[in-house]
């Protein structure tokens, strides 16, 4: 019994903890819901998949088409001949009703192109063009939402350790309004002390209510972005890991061979070319062959013609090539063709273009990286000493050698300094992940 009663304790401690603790959301379980349940990238992975079906042997035109046709057609008339007779030289007339004709048809044709002036050769490479754009679209998708994924996922940690500074910074000033409150009483202080005491811890107060408001807003946002439907009583991962091996002249190289818009504008640049191609293959020649196998029957009742066939039959098979050159359409191949070049030359501009603004855009952000990183290490100071003038200046407001109003100020300037280093420490992660994005090696990111 007294195992059982022991046991039974433990769980409800157990079970009594686990109620009071928070669910974490590590950086790679959030990352691993994104991917799975985000509703771009779901999106994306539908796009890719259309242009995959697009670009198979079935949509290119090399495959021959067969079709098989066949009917049945019923006919009830009236009739009425009227004949001459040699002998008489009389008009003679016989006529009838319910004349009813049969008719069954079926054949099979098949339809092949030999040649299209290599058109089809062309068509069929550029879709296969078009699905590697597509996956280069969906990559850039599912680039955009890992950043978009950690701006709030970072912004909520940033948000939960400044609630903590705040929450810490009340129970300070809760501490404070105690001892004059003690001061008061016994004589020590005026009432203006424990007035000023209970405005600050009003104050503290309200600034908890606000950063605790702005947290959970954040969490719903980043549910939309996750996918599902979470309560946002959970906390993150507040750690910040820096790419200490980052250097401007390797980001370079990558983002030329890597970034994701330039990819695109390459292959913008493929498709036009093939493009070019598929127009020009109008000033050739095409070859099709054709066959088919057909079968007819007429069957004829109560015909009044003795001539008449009752019953007729048919059947065969069909074969031939047909050969067009279209050698002259009014000029309508000669403007498509001039309109694809143009369309191709503003491809290669643009991408010229893409390349100065991401190359600039990389240079920026470079810059603002290693200034970032340079305000991080100097707010980790700020913070060390409004922490170390704090602490000095709590314990002079103990032996009564401040004012209250200088207590606060040293506790608004600890409290200042550690705001300013969570956002110095979260803006320079975000910026690294800015410039992994333009290197288009984000994805490759370990948490």
């Amino acid at each position: 019994m007294k195992f059982n009663k022991i046991s039974i304790i433990i769980l409800v401690m157990f079970f009594s903890f686990k109620g009071f603790t928070q669910e974490v959301l590590t950086k790679k379980e959030a990352l691993a819901i994104t991917l799975e349940n985000n509703f771009g990238i779901k999106i994306a992975n539908n796009n890719l998949e259309v242009a995959k079906n697009n670009s198979s042997i079935y949509n290119s035109g090399y495959l021959p088409t067969a079709a098989v046709t066949s009917g049945i057609d019923y006919r009830n008339n009236n009739q009425e001949l009227v004949f001459k007779d040699r002998d008489t030289n009389e008009d003679n007339e016989i006529g009838g009703d319910g004349i009813i004709t049969k008719t069954y048809s079926s054949s099979l044709g098949l339809n092949y192109t030999i040649f299209d002036g290599l058109g089809r050769k062309y068509n069929y490479q550029q879709l296969k063009e078009t699905y590697n754009l597509t996956e280069l679209q969906a990559k850039e998708t599912i680039e955009n939402t890992y950043l978009q994924l950690f701006t709030v996922y970072f912004q909520i940690a940033r948000l939960s350790e400044n609630t903590s500074n705040l929450e810490e910074a009340l129970m300070i000033s809760k501490r404070r309004l105690e001892r004059a409150k003690y001061q008061y009483e016994y004589g020590q202080s005026t009432r203006l002390e424990l007035l000023n005491a209970e405005v600050d811890i009003n104050n503290d107060s309200i600034s908890v209510i606000n950063s605790k408001q702005q947290l959970s807003n954040a969490k719903r946002g980043l549910n939309v972005i996750l996918g599902v439907e979470k309560e946002v009583n959970y906390q993150v991962e507040t750690a910040v890991d820096f790419n200490k091996m980052m250097n401007f002249e390797d980001l370079q190289q990558k983002t030329l061979l890597n970034n994701s818009v330039l990819k695109q504008n390459e292959k913008n640049i493929a498709i036009s070319e093939f493009n070019i191609k598929i127009n020009e293959a109008n000033y050739l020649p095409s070859l099709n062959f054709n066959a088919s196998y057909g079968f007819n029957r007429t069957e004829n009742e109560n015909l009044i013609n003795p001539f008449g066939a009752r019953l007729i039959t048919s059947d065969g098979f069909n074969a031939g090539l047909n050969f067009t050159w279209n050698i002259f359409d009014g000029g309508a191949t000669k403007t498509r063709v001039a309109n694809a070049k143009i369309a191709l030359e503003n491809d290669q501009i643009l991408l010229e273009q893409q390349k100065v603004t991401i190359h600039n855009n990389l240079k920026n952000t470079w810059e603002n990286y290693k200034n970032q990183l340079f305000i991080l290490k100097a707010q980790e100071k700020n913070v060390q000493t409004t922490q170390n003038n704090f602490d000095r200046t709590q314990e002079r407001y103990k032996l009564g050698q401040v004012t209250s109003i200088e207590f606060r100020q040293a506790q608004i300037n600890l409290i200042n300094s550690k705001t300013a280093f969570n956002n110095a420490k979260f803006d320079a992660k975000l910026i690294e992940l800015q410039l992994l994005q333009l290197s288009g090696d984000i994805l490759n990111v370990n948490f």
